[in-house]
């Protein structure tokens, strides 16, 4: 992966010779310039003279693939191969804008058109200019493996000797796109260029980042969420050989600020061992005495609240429904970590009033932006004199859309006159947050006097997303966050009502990936299935008769009725379960089969999963996306999550706050559904549905019914 030089992205770019820039707009129309420091206009393809063609990728690769699946998108319309082209990720620079980010599944999702569109009039402007050299109609000319050919006499030029007569010619504001049909890359398996590097080891991750004269660095942070520093003794520290500064330092996530201890020396190891001998007093404030099983009560007490109305639909409260036609569940979920394998890690080089930084993020446009939240506006830096190094990330999640390790690694970095690498340990990592929050759900439901579903609601009780991110948050307003994807099911019920109750919690909570997909759809698509035993209905055919008409859902339902063989009927101890969610992200479905032995225990025997994503770029990206999903889902469904004990975080590492180990990964199969419909989303879709389809299928299997994670595989009847 290489990086784009900072200095304005002038026409030689570090390379000699004749060169065009090609891009887009700000208002999202083509454009080309010979030199794009005085071009209003976001430049993805650079053209040499000497044929090198180099393609810009604006989405910071986190094992997502957009390393390959970003450019493929300019390479198909451009008619080059991937193995033509040099990619070159980008790194804040205001040329991009603030759209360098990747983050909810939104990288292809909402660039899939645009960018097509870069490569498709950048082709169209170099067929002109081959044809005006020749003298011939432009439609008798076509582009391959980045060549313009003549069809009669097979005349050719190549791209890089078409560039000065193509800056004559104005770029088409709508060229006209390939057919899916012709698509070479699109829709295919093909290789990604960070996969070797991150196989031989030769990837450069934030955590490998090494720079002259460096210095390392931990912080000591309070363990009692919302405690302040009363004093700290660093004359011990002081004394251990390497040592070099010890001083308060300032982390902010959201709306919270912390202060905390940090140690810089000349290891990792010395400030590490020197951390332990660190005194440090903290003032508590009272919230030494949170515990997870006080709030877990406080939560179940809020149920009984009315609440904020997030969508009314008919007549939920005036419907005269029988009691004996009733039913109501409440269902359960943790708080969570993020655990990225890679720990928060930046490195930072404060120099007068400029900044340079080297880390793995999410968000690379917020570390050189001007925006009221971004980075340089936390650390007292103006926009143009931060310079931005985004390596490979391992692992985001959602974790790394926040940068308070940035933050703070800058204010280290103000302690002295050389870089420091600040790492935050794995027990750092999964215990200061933030977290995904802990999300209850109330809901009830009534049949009509002929069987039909006619009400349903569902009221979410849970702290508010917004709220932890925003100090001036109006309370009154529903979390649109907290409440995603409840109202927007194509499921057809005649009376839906969906209300919030806000919870407070003064721990910092964040996006995981799938945000609040992650939990609501565990309790609604349960409650779904609950609903269709209470009709006496095959889960399946309960779902169908609620969507009459056509749908996207419609279609994925019956894609896993046809895959699974749904109505083969099942050897004794053995059960289906299904589930499908539509939101944001977009979507997917997918069915579970287990085995209920008799000891009790469940064996997940193979998971199903139908994935409608309207136009696919990498197949193989594509599943490998959709089990990366299922098995961080598995995860969270059954193996313990965080809790709190006298204010602090009792787990601390993987072996008390487990991952999924390789011998409990399931076998997966994955279909997808592209038939040239709206473009979805690929990398969060695959997580919300194999919670409440595990449940399900352990209903099925063995009669019990799972209404709070992380449940164990194993029954009681």
């Amino acid at each position: 992966m290489e990086e784009i030089s900072r200095r304005h992205f002038i026409k030689s770019a570090g390379t000699a010779g004749f060169a065009i820039w090609l891009g887009l707009s700000a208002k999202g129309n083509p454009l080309m310039a010979m030199d794009i420091a005085s071009a209003n206009f976001s430049p993805y393809i650079l053209i040499e003279a000497s044929g090198k063609i180099t393609i810009f990728n604006t989405k910071p690769e986190m094992g997502q693939g957009t390393l390959q699946s970003f450019p493929a998108l300019i390479a198909e319309e451009l008619e080059v191969s991937m193995d033509q082209v040099t990619i070159k990720q980008s790194n804040g620079e205001k040329a991009f804008g603030g759209g360098q980010s990747a983050g909810g599944s939104a990288s292809i999702r909402t660039n899939y058109l645009p960018m097509r569109k870069v490569g498709a009039a950048a082709k169209e402007v170099l067929i002109l200019a081959a044809a005006e050299i020749w003298g011939v109609d432009a439609a008798e000319c076509y582009a391959e493996n980045g060549t313009v050919i003549h069809s009669a006499s097979k005349k050719m030029l190549p791209y890089g000797k078409l560039i000065e007569e193509a800056s004559k010619i104005e770029l088409p504001k709508n060229p006209k796109l390939k057919d899916p049909k012709d698509f070479k890359i699109l829709g295919k398996t093909t290789k990604r260029q960070d996969i070797p590097l991150k196989t031989n080891g030769t990837a450069g991750f934030g955590i490998d980042v090494k720079v002259p004269d460096m210095l390392y660095a931990v912080v000591e942070r309070s363990p009692v969420f919302g405690a302040t520093l009363k004093s700290y003794d660093a004359t011990a520290v002081l004394k251990i050989a390497g040592i070099k500064k010890v001083g308060p330092i300032e982390r902010i996530v959201g709306k919270y600020k912390y202060t905390g201890i940090a140690i810089i020396g000349n290891s990792y190891w010395t400030v590490s061992q020197a951390r332990k001998k660190l005194k440090v007093v903290w003032e508590n404030n009272g919230h030494e005495t949170f515990n997870t099983v006080d709030y877990e009560n406080h939560l179940r007490k809020l149920a009984a609240e009315p609440g904020i109305t997030g969508k009314n639909i008919g007549s939920v409260e005036t419907m005269q429904i029988s009691p004996e036609n009733t039913f109501e569940a409440f269902y359960e979920t943790p708080i969570v970590a993020h655990h990225p394998l890679e720990p928060m890690n930046c490195t930072a080089h404060v120099k007068g009033d400029k900044l340079e930084i080297w880390t793995s993020t999410q968000v690379a446009s917020a570390m050189t932006g001007s925006g009221p939240n971004d980075l340089p506006k936390q650390v007292g830096f103006a926009p143009e004199n931060v310079k931005l190094n985004n390596q490979f990330i391992g692992g985001g999640f959602g974790r790394r859309l926040y940068f308070d390790y940035i933050v703070e690694a800058v204010n280290v970095a103000k302690l002295v006159d050389v870089p420091v690498k600040l790492i935050w340990s794995r027990e750092d990592t999964t215990t200061q947050g933030p977290f995904r929050p802990m999300t209850f759900s109330k809901l009830s439901a009534g049949f009509s006097a002929d069987g039909k579903l006619s009400t349903f609601q569902h009221k979410v009780i849970s702290p508010s997303y917004f709220e932890s991110m925003q100090a001036n948050y109006d309370r009154t307003k529903v979390d649109t966050i907290m409440m995603e994807g409840i109202a927007e099911q194509a499921y057809e019920i005649p009376n839906l009502k969906t209300t919030y109750v806000r919870a407070d919690l003064h721990i910092p909570i964040a996006a995981w990936r799938s945000v609040t997909s992650s939990t609501l759809a565990f309790a609604h698509e349960g409650f779904i299935d609950e609903l269709a035993y209470k009709a006496k209905k095959d889960p399946m055919e309960f779902r169908l008769e609620l969507l009459s008409k056509p749908s996207d859902t419609k279609k994925v339902l019956l894609k896993l009725k046809e895959v699974s063989n749904w109505e083969q009927k099942l050897p004794q101890g053995k059960g289906r379960g299904v589930a499908v969610w539509d939101f944001f992200a977009g979507l997917a479905g997918q069915i579970v089969e287990v085995t209920h032995h008799p000891d009790k225990t469940i064996s997940i025997d193979k998971v199903i999963a139908v994935i409608d994503l309207g136009a696919v770029v990498n197949e193989d990206n594509v599943k490998n996306q959709v089990e990366g999903a299922i098995i961080m889902a598995l995860g969270a469904a059954t193996k313990p999550g965080i809790t709190f004990k006298d204010g602090k975080t009792v787990e601390q590492n993987f072996y008390d706050n487990p991952m999924v180990r390789i011998n409990e990964a399931p076998v997966v199969e994955v279909h997808i559904l592209a038939d040239g419909g709206k473009v979805k989303g690929v990398g969060e879709p695959g997580l919300p549905p194999f919670a409440p389809a595990l449940a399900n299928a352990i209903f099925a299997a063995s009669g019990t019914r799972f209404r709070k994670m992380p449940f164990e595989l194993k029954t009681e009847g």
